[in-house]
């Protein structure tokens, strides 16, 4: 086994304390560079499930009616602190997710200014007097927190997602309960520890590592005092927890999967489209939801696209997360790198065009050479369909209209981007596209005052931005009747 000082205590943390699982359960997490085990960490059953949301509950009861100021006051030494641990945990993400530093070190960035940005809104979870039809009555929209919160988060940003999720329920006054992946429990442990030594209340925060999620998430959904779930991850995986939350109609925000068209016309910046290609294509290996999956360039400017883009991948550095100089890191598993494999076989076999890469790469057994495919106008096999790693597919177009058709031929739409020069068709094209976020000569479009999220099969709810913390909010309205006329 692996061993650094960096690592948290591989425990739960329910209630502001680490302990084993009761069942004395472990399980292995593994670096997906080499396969080394790097920690074997306690598997949480449906006994600790029940703790933790007792824990939850306890701390709720005191959490809800601290002012918005003091909950912000927590975040904002939370913030601290994790700048503080920055270094430490971009390389336990690097270490379990695989990611390069550089990425890894981003990812932390981006973490804890949705810290900074929910320690200010806290303050601002502002009501309503509402004018009354009848004289003398008087009516109040008045914000309160949801309740608890089961928030499950994903091992491609292991970090940004669970912050993403905490700062804003805690703003609200929520407390939560957090199913981080199992290839990547460690993160979410260190972000609960150092929240813990940065002072926030024990309770408010509960992480539950698990082998078994569906046991444990069922456990968590099934007690009535847990009133909302927040999800990221696949679509298939959304649908199912969205019905077992029915049975009491519980809250639920979802951020699920993704097909990102990018549109090139031919009065784009030929470099300037293919760095923004290639920076949000093979980001994180090309395991990222709102990635660019499929680009769709005019033909006036196809082949030189093509040939720009080519170049441009077979430059990229692949190797461990933690070595210099590299820009793709390995796959999570074995289980990728099969199904990419199978993508790259049934493309082809339907007319697609191997450019560049299209097999394993030398670095290790989980690396995956950057690819490209060259797709007919008629498209290929499984090309709606979300791509998680570093593939590529690229097709020409001669219409406009063709083009949106195409863009929006899935039933995803969490993200899509345009380039181009014509400030008039890209507003026009961008206000047809069928998605939640729309890059216009843009790519980056994570940041904690926008709204993140999806329409379609990419789920519904929005984090960041003012709507993220309202997602953890319930509007009540109180009416005070008008005073009996003196006798």
């Amino acid at each position: 086994m692996q061993s650094s000082p960096c690592l948290p205590p591989a425990e739960l943390f329910i209630a502001g304390d680490f302990r084993p699982a009761r069942a004395g359960d472990r399980f292995a997490v593994h670096n997906p560079a080499d396969g080394a085990l790097i920690a074997a960490v306690a598997d949480a059953s449906e006994v600790d499930a029940a703790e933790a949301v007792a824990a939850a509950a306890a701390a709720f009861s005191d959490w809800r009616t601290r002012s918005g100021r003091e909950r912000g006051r927590c975040l904002r030494d939370w913030h601290a602190a994790i700048l503080r641990e920055a270094e430490r945990l971009a390389r336990i993400i690097t270490w379990e997710q695989g990611k390069p530093l550089a990425e890894a070190r981003a990812e932390v960035a981006y973490a804890a200014d949705f810290l900074d940005w929910y320690a200010e809104e806290a303050r601002r979870a502002v009501g309503e007097i509402i004018p009354s039809p009848h004289p003398g009555r008087r009516l109040l929209a008045q914000p309160v927190p949801v309740g608890l919160v089961l928030a499950i988060t994903p091992w491609n940003f292991p970090l940004a997602m669970l912050a993403r999720k905490a700062a804003a329920a805690l703003a609200a006054g929520c407390t939560l309960i957090a199913k981080p992946a199992e290839q990547t429990p460690l993160t979410a442990l260190a972000f609960a520890e150092i929240a813990m030594q940065a002072g926030l209340p024990a309770g408010c925060l509960n992480v539950l590592p698990t082998s078994t999620p569906a046991p444990l998430t069922r456990a968590v959904l099934a007690d009535p005092r847990v009133r909302k779930l927040t999800f990221t991850g696949s679509t298939a995986t959304g649908q199912e927890l969205m019905r077992a939350c029915a049975a009491d109609l519980k809250r639920i925000a979802l951020e699920l999967g993704g097909c990102a068209p990018l549109l090139v016309f031919a009065d784009a910046d030929i470099e300037r489209a293919v760095q923004a290609t290639v920076a949000s294509r093979f980001r994180n290996a090309g395991q990222t939801c709102i990635s660019v999956n499929r680009v769709l360039v005019e033909a006036a400017l196809h082949t030189d696209f093509l040939e720009h883009l080519v170049r441009r991948v077979e430059a990229l550095r692949l190797g461990p997360g933690d070595a210099a100089d590299v820009d793709l890191g390995p796959l999570i598993d074995d289980a990728a790198i099969t199904s990419l494999e199978a993508w790259v076989n049934a493309a082809q076999a339907s007319g697609a065009r191997l450019l560049t890469g299209g097999g394993r790469h030398p670095a290790g057994p989980r690396f995956f050479k950057p690819t490209v495919l060259a797709v007919p106008e008629a498209g290929c096999a499984g090309l709606g369909q979300e791509i998680f790693g570093p593939l590529l597919t690229v097709q020409h177009f001669t219409d406009e209209a063709a083009a949106i058709t195409a863009a929006n031929a899935t039933p995803m739409g969490l993200a899509a981007y345009l380039q181009g020069g014509d400030t008039g068709r890209l507003w026009r094209v961008a206000e047809q596209l069928e998605a939640g976020m729309v890059g216009v000569n843009e790519v980056a479009l994570g940041s904690e005052v926008m709204p993140f999220g999806g329409v379609k099969q990419s789920g519904f709810g929005r984090e960041g931005w003012r709507d993220g913390m309202r997602e953890f909010l319930d509007m009540r309205c109180i009416a005070f009747g008008a005073e009996p006329d003196p006798v």
